[in-house]
């Protein structure tokens, strides 16, 4: 009896110690699961919060930049001029442009002058009708899901209204928003100012034209860098309201 006994409790201590290690290795199993998906998840987010650029994952939207602003917009030439270039950029560099018009039947086309070549306006360049302030209408927004793109660059008008409307739905569906800001305006400047502000502290990354650019390409090495370097320069010769 006392044999048994003692095998039993033998026996008995023997599983324990075999579940408890079975137990501890399925905890540290857990938690090491759990660190290698926190630290995937923040390498993800910190790769999102530096706003890095890439054509493979981007897009460029030119809002409402049409003829019946031409007159009333705050420095226009020079998002015209601005919207010119990053079109141009973004020919060059392979990466889709999208537009919008705001009630054509009021306030007119496109502008021509916003595009190196005018024809590709409509055709190479698609351009949704709305009323909608922002954007994302259902056509437009189906559009651009079918892009599958993340990162988004904005130029245009109304800043305070349209653009930054677009931000906002944009940034609430977890997508990356960059704004032109020398390619963005409205009718007042005061507007413009708190619209930008608005959208940075939503986070939207503010940036420049230029920066934009040779952030896309990231090396003098990009086969493309040349052409795109005269681009710089013709943009460059032209001035540039909001120097001023």
């Amino acid at each position: 009896l006392v044999a048994f006994a003692t095998n039993s409790l033998a026996s008995n201590a023997c599983r324990l110690r075999l579940f408890s290690f079975s137990s501890i290795s399925h905890r540290c199993m857990h938690n090491n699961k759990s660190k290698t998906l926190k630290m995937s998840l923040a390498a993800t987010a910190s790769r999102r919060a530096v706003g890095k650029l890439s054509p493979s994952n981007t897009a460029l939207l030119v809002c409402d930049v049409q003829e019946r602003f031409r007159p009333l917009i705050h420095k226009m030439e020079t998002v015209i001029n601005t919207t010119k270039f990053m079109t141009s950029v973004a020919k060059e560099l392979n990466f889709p442009i999208v537009a919008t018009q705001q009630y054509t039947k009021v306030f007119g086309p496109t502008v021509a002058d916003a595009f190196a070549d005018p024809k590709d306006i409509g055709t190479l360049v698609p351009v949704f009708e709305k009323k909608k302030f922002s954007m994302m209408t259902e056509e437009c927004s189906q559009h651009l899901t079918s892009l599958n793109k993340t990162s988004f660059l904005l130029v245009g008008i109304e800043a305070h209204v349209c653009l930054q409307q677009t931000a906002l739905d944009l940034l609430d569906q977890g997508h990356d928003v960059h704004i032109i800001a020398d390619g963005v305006s409205s009718q007042q400047s005061y507007d413009r100012e708190m619209a930008l502000r608005r959208m940075e502290s939503c986070g939207a990354w503010l940036t420049t034209a230029q920066s934009a650019a040779f952030m896309l390409m990231g090396s003098a090495d990009h086969p493309n860098f040349k052409a795109v370097s005269k681009l710089v320069k013709d943009h460059m010769a032209l001035k540039n309201e909001f120097n001023e």
